[in-house]
């Protein structure tokens, strides 16, 4: 009787299930992300259908107006303007801007560090130099950049002092050199991120598909673009998309380094700030929500054409 009792014992305990310790472990992530996204994603569209702001001390709505918010966001001005075509426009200016020369800068850097042929030591030590502009805060970085080109600041009188000009250049008054001026911050700030990456992904690569191909005498620059570019391609479609992301969300640099306003006459004004204008002073939640979803609709339009064009890419040079 006892030795039947062990045996039942024993194979109850072979077909205990350990899978629900798995979801419980992975439970703390999903409340998260419910409770702090997707419960205001959702809150941010129901309200964006709502008018609700303040006119001074009088708070207007909650009202439900449909879909009113979404057609004052695409209504001209009195110039024949739509604000939010303009500042998308900007936004994506600025961020190609600082794009390209951060993705071949980048790959530049990654190829030269882990180079064979070059065998470069002290990669750790490159790695924290060239990774550090991205810790400054972006705040502190665009102050230190508005002091640096401001009217009475020592690129100027640097610029006058070696002939380059005789006059004082308002670097902040000129679309093309504050436009320039936020692209290269942000390139310094994460090209060292995105260096990083393509390191990851180089080094990652069978390192004997290069040595088979120096063996063969292919160039430097068919291995790159036949072997290295080629497998390194999901490394450059995440960097890519996720540094749209990122473009697109633009709003710390240029809110500081033009003090809200986007000058000149608007030019670098993005559309993080533009829905940031309708939060303060009037917390007008109804257009910021319409903003806002407009925002994440064209998000996932532009990443997911960059997806479908580079994987096409990626998948015929495999073939």
């Amino acid at each position: 009787m006892s030795e039947y009792r062990e045996q039942k014992i024993a194979v109850r305990h072979k077909s205990i299930s350990y899978a629900k310790w798995g979801y419980l472990f992975i439970a703390p992530f999903f409340i998260v992300y419910i409770i702090c996204t997707l419960i205001p994603q959702f809150l941010t569209i129901y309200n964006s259908f709502f008018e609700n702001y303040m006119d001074g001390l009088r708070h207007v709505g909650p009202n439900f107006v449909g879909f009113n918010n979404y057609v004052r966001l695409f209504t001209p001005d009195s110039n024949g303007v739509i604000g939010i075509l303009k500042y998308s426009a900007n936004t994506l200016i600025i961020w190609i801007m600082g794009a390209i020369p951060q993705f071949v800068i980048a790959m530049l850097l990654a190829l030269f560090f882990t180079s064979g042929r070059l065998n470069i030591r002290g990669q750790s030590f490159f790695k924290a130099v060239i990774y550090m502009p991205n810790l400054i805060m972006a705040s502190a970085f665009s102050m230190l950049f508005f002091t640096l080109f401001s009217n009475v600041g020592p690129v100027n009188q640097m610029l006058q002092q070696m002939g380059i000009t005789d006059k004082t250049i308002d670097f902040f008054g000129i679309t093309i050199y504050v436009r320039s001026l936020i692209a290269l911050m942000n390139f310094l700030m994460w090209f060292g991120n995105t260096t990083i990456l393509f390191m990851s992904g180089i080094m990652g690569i069978d390192q004997e598909l290069f040595e088979s191909a120096k063996i063969d005498g292919a160039s430097s620059s068919k291995v790159f673009f036949k072997i290295t570019l080629p497998l390194l391609m999901p490394i450059v479609v995440y960097v890519v998309i996720t540094a749209m992301i990122g473009g697109l969300q633009m709003f710390d640099v240029p809110q500081v380094l033009t003090n809200r306003m986007g000058a000149p006459d608007r030019t670098t004004m993005t559309i993080v700030m533009f829905l940031n204008s309708y939060l303060t002073p009037s917390k007008n939640y109804g257009m910021s929500g319409a903003i806002s979803v407009y925002l994440f609709v064209l998000t996932s339009l532009l990443s997911i054409f960059v997806y479908r064009g580079m994987i096409r890419q990626y998948r015929s040079r495999i073939r």
